[in-house]
């Protein structure tokens, strides 16, 4: 990988973090794939979002996407392009360090599990994080 690229992933992940999950609860999440175009440098990466104030799966998806058409319209990155590949549901506890990943989209059917706990242990490390097939 360049230096050029290597940069723009750094550029990239200040501006759109690859986890985005509320401090605490139990709530709906997605795995989405996201391109991002920058001159003729494209990164993708997997990114995580879940929030209780969204009701749905698809509200979580619109809410990135409409802050991902804020960042373009400000000129923060160029060009944007987004596939949820799953979802399901994070239990959050800081208290005692934990995440549960488990359940599954009735609209974008079941994310992979086993990589979304890959990407959260890189934002908590020292967490106990597992994930499950079992429960909605």
């Amino acid at each position: 990988m360049s230096l050029r690229s290597l940069q723009l992933i750094k550029r990239m992940s200040s501006k759109i973090p690859e986890v985005d999950i509320d401090p605490s609860g139990v709530f709906k999440y997605i795995l989405i794939k996201l391109d991002v175009q920058e001159d003729s440098d494209k990164i993708t990466a997997d990114v995580v979002r879940g929030y209780a104030e969204c009701g749905y799966h698809a509200d979580i998806n619109d809410k990135f996407n409409d802050d991902l058409k804020r960042l373009k319209k400000e000129g923060q990155i160029q060009n944007f392009k987004t596939k949820v590949q799953g979802g399901g549901r994070i239990q959050h506890d800081p208290d005692v360090k934990m995440i549960k990943v488990y359940g599954y989209s009735q609209g974008y059917g079941k994310a992979d599990h086993e990589l979304t706990v890959e990407i959260l242990k890189k934002k908590y490390p020292g967490y106990d994080i597992s994930w499950s097939d079992e429960g909605y």
